[in-house]
């Protein structure tokens, strides 16, 4: 095990390069054995979680071939095999599975996921799914049992909007018998990029982005080549961290209408942004104005944001209010604060955060986006060295960067746990 060094107090400064979406990563890369020919994928993120997905993959019978950016993935040997247990235990988004083998072969048995475990995230609205499609659903010994003589077309209504149900249901519809119809679905760009994979393979899916999408089940679907969007949390965990540390940073590589809420917030706050068309400069103030957060779904402030914008809230010069109204209980990284110095008081879904300045410690990150809020607060302390455990919740979402984060002049670096 490794644990993460930083020496604050240094500005970041310069341009970072921002990677493929892992959000999307994680769902194109099972979507792809729908195919029956290969499937290539640009523009890749470097992530422990693609790893594991690869492994998953190659267990089933594909053939993986991943060179840097860019994933071949030919599924046409790919069997339906039983995965109760190992890799999938280690990874939240292995629940794709269950869509992309019940789309193509009628039957998937996978054990019940891992991955984050900041709060008990459900899959009922998966489970409902899959059951107006026409599988029968069991439960035994913690796996999973999906099994469809012949998946039908469906109107499906999400009683909660959730963008693994929406996934995983656009995926095994894409093989069902006639139209699936899905209501209240997630708007979220990933959702956008799968349904653009999808649709390059031969599915015809209308209406992604918005609440209801329309899937025209077909018989077989093809090969292609798809480049993944780029990765809105990681572009905003950046632009936080040049916010927080008074910085001048470009964020390169980013489609800056998917970061409009968090993009507000910081201007809010007193931080100058600049947008182009594939960039964002973020220049950080010497002082920032506290300001009430709402995370909500799409386009709302994004909860995978909620925890890094805590750290920045901190540097504020005054009290604000960060709510989280997608998951009720995303603070668990707010104790790991505390013990640099923030003051900050958790009631309900609220974190009153009242603005002053942190000191270096020892921290543990206990999910991959509280590991990120460490990392930030780290970077803001004036003196001292802030030793971050827990790092492997951190390669799960961030490749490069450690790399990234020296290239803009930080002090950052890993060592033997």
């Amino acid at each position: 095990m490794e644990k993460l060094m930083i020496a604050g107090g240094r500005p970041l400064r310069g341009s970072v390069q921002i990677s493929g979406a892992k959000n999307s990563a994680i769902a194109l890369i099972p979507a792809a054995i729908l195919s029956e020919s290969t499937v290539t994928l640009d523009n890749l993120p470097a992530l422990s979680d693609v790893a594991i997905y690869t492994e998953l993959l190659e267990e089933l019978g594909a053939t993986v071939r991943w060179d840097q950016d860019q994933m071949a993935i030919d599924p046409s040997r790919l069997v339906s095999k039983p995965m109760p247990n190992g890799n999938v235990k280690k990874l939240r988004a292995s629940y794709y599975l269950m869509g992309a083998l019940l789309g193509r072969f009628g039957e998937a048995v996978i054990g019940l996921p891992g991955g984050c475990n900041f709060e008990p995230r459900p899959i009922d609205q998966h489970i409902k799914g899959f059951e107006a499609l026409g599988a029968s659903v069991s439960n035994e010994n913690g796996a999973l049992h999906i099994r469809a003589k012949q998946l039908r077309g469906a109107k499906i209504y999400l009683d909660v909007v959730s963008v693994g149900a929406t996934i995983n249901i656009m995926l095994a519809a894409s093989r069902a018998k006639g139209v699936t119809i899905i209501e209240n679905a997630a708007k979220e760009p990933e959702i956008i990029d799968v349904a653009t994979l999808l649709n390059a393979m031969g599915a015809r899916i209308k209406g992604a982005g918005t609440e209801t999408i329309r899937i025209e089940g077909v018989d077989s679907m093809h090969g292609c080549r798809h480049s993944i969007i780029p990765d809105r949390i990681q572009a905003g965990t950046y632009m936080i961290a040049a916010a927080a540390t008074r910085g001048d940073v470009i964020v390169d590589n980013v489609i800056p209408k998917h970061l409009e809420a968090l993009t507000a917030k910081l201007q809010e706050m007193g931080v100058h942004i600049y947008e182009m068309d594939e960039s964002i400069r973020v220049v950080g103030q010497p002082e920032y104005e506290s300001v009430d957060v709402k995370a909500l779904v799409y386009p709302g402030f994004a909860t995978d944001l909620q925890s890094p914008m805590s750290s920045l809230l901190t540097q504020t010069k005054g009290v604000s209010i960060l709510s989280d109204y997608v998951y009720s209980n995303r603070f668990k990284h707010i104790p790991e604060l505390v013990r640099m110095g923030a003051r900050v008081k958790v009631e309900g879904r609220s974190a009153i955060i009242e603005g002053g300045p942190l000191s270096s410690a020892k921290v543990k990150a206990t999910d991959l986006r509280a590991g990120a809020s460490l990392v930030i607060a780290g970077l803001t302390v004036a003196s001292g060295t802030t030793e971050i455990t827990g790092v492997e919740y951190i390669d799960r979402g961030y490749d490069h960067l450690v790399t990234n984060l020296v290239n803009l002049g930080a002090e950052v670096w890993r060592e033997k746990d």
